[in-house]
C-alpha cells in the first residue's frame, strides 16, 4: 500500500513539474519575454541545445546520403558557386566575410577551418536543405545535385589549399551543364 502511495504522489509531482515548465514556457513565448534579435547573443544554454541540435540533426539526415567521390574537376566547378554564393557569409581561404556577415546570429562559420569537421555528405546535406534559424539557405530548391555535389568538393578542398590557389580560382560560376552550373529542372535562372 505504501509503494502504490509513494508512486501515486511521485507520479503527481512529476506530471506538476511537467505542467510548471510547460507554463513557463508559454509564458516565455507568449509574451516575448526571450530576446530574439540578432544582436543579443543566445544565452548559454540555449546556443548549447540549438548547436547540439544542429550537429546531432545534420548527422541524423545525411547519414543516408552516398557521396561520390570528389573530383579535382568538381573541386575547379564549385570553386565559382562558393565564391558567388558562400563567400559572403563563411569567407575564404585568405579572404574575410563580408563586413554585414558579422550582423548574423550565429555567425556562419569560416568553412576554411572547420569543414573537416564535417562529412561530405553532412557539408551536401547542408548545402541541400540549409539550416533553419541560422541565415544558411536551402540551395536544393533551385540548384540541381551535381552543382551541390561541385560546392560540397570545394567546401572540403578549402582546408587543404593556400590563399593563392584559393585565389586563383575563378570568382563567378561556369556555364550550365557538365563541370557547371545548373539549376534544379522547373526553376529559372538567375542572372549574377
Amino acid at each position: 500500500m505504501f509503494k502504490t502511495l509513494r508512486w501515486k504522489s511521485m507520479l503527481a509531482g512529476a506530471l506538476a513539474l511537467l505542467v510548471l515548465l510547460v507554463a513557463i514556457a508559454l509564458t516565455v513565448v507568449l509574451t516575448g519575454a526571450y530576446n530574439v534579435a540578432a544582436t543579443d547573443r543566445h544565452e548559454t544554454p540555449v546556443a548549447w541545445a540549438l548547436e547540439t541540435t544542429r550537429i546531432k540533426s545534420v548527422e541524423g539526415q545525411a547519414g543516408g546520403i552516398d557521396a561520390p567521390a570528389l573530383t579535382p574537376t568538381m573541386v575547379t566547378a564549385g570553386a565559382g558557386e562558393y565564391k558567388t554564393m558562400c563567400e559572403h557569409c563563411h569567407g575564404g581561404v585568405g579572404k574575410d566575410a563580408a563586413s554585414w556577415s558579422a550582423g548574423m546570429a550565429p555567425n556562419a562559420p569560416p568553412l576554411a577551418e572547420v569543414a573537416e569537421e564535417w562529412s561530405p555528405e553532412e557539408v551536401f546535406w547542408m548545402v541541400k536543405h540549409g539550416l533553419k534559424m541560422t541565415g544558411m539557405p536551402a540551395f536544393g530548391p533551385t540548384h540541381d545535385d551535381a552543382t551541390m555535389w561541385n560546392i560540397t568538393a570545394f567546401v572540403k578542398a578549402l582546408p587543404q589549399m593556400s590563399a593563392q590557389e584559393y585565389a586563383a580560382y575563378p570568382a563567378v560560376h561556369g556555364p550550365p551543364g557538365e563541370g557547371g552550373h545548373s539549376h534544379a529542372p522547373g526553376t529559372p535562372a538567375h542572372h549574377d
